[in-house]
């Protein structure tokens, strides 16, 4: 399952993405917004990253206009690595070198076709590990080391 979230900037990409979603038969919970009416990014951020942060879902999808407000409180949790991705390439590499568990789009900066390509590519990589999983548990270190 994968859990999903915007405002009211990143909603019309977020149903888009949802409908993707369903074509390639992957569960999909959608924690908010439903309307266009002008909301607070971090709420509906919050609702996504604090599931995937509890281990409730394994990946999460967030959007706002830009993506970077949505990035900014994904990764305020311990446990989630939300990657702002702007093309193809940077999902892929998201998920290739830094096995990140919450995509985040621009509504207002992407298109739907280079979403839909970006949402397809980082599902279908795969975390490289290597010299790669040494950097991510220098991250959790970290994580563990602020959170005393």
């Amino acid at each position: 399952m994968i859990v999903v979230g915007s405002d009211h900037g990143g909603l019309e990409l977020k149903e888009a993405i949802k409908r993707l979603l369903a074509e390639r038969g992957i569960a999909v919970e959608d924690c908010g917004t439903d309307n266009g009416d002008s909301v607070d990014y971090p709420d509906f951020g919050i609702r996504v990253a604090r599931k995937v942060s509890d281990g409730a879902a394994e990946k999460g999808i967030l959007f706002c206009g830009t993506g970077i407000g949505m990035s900014i409180v994904a990764n305020k949790f311990p446990r989630v690595r939300a990657a702002l991705a702007a093309d193809p390439f940077m999902a892929r590499m998201a998920k290739e070198h830094n096995n990140a568990n919450i995509l985040v789009l621009g509504g207002r900066v992407l298109d739907e076709e280079t979403a839909r390509e970006m949402v397809c590519t980082w599902l279908d990589a795969t975390f490289e590990g290597g010299r790669h999983q040494g950097r991510l548990d220098k991250i959790a270190a970290l994580e563990k080391e602020l959170m005393k």
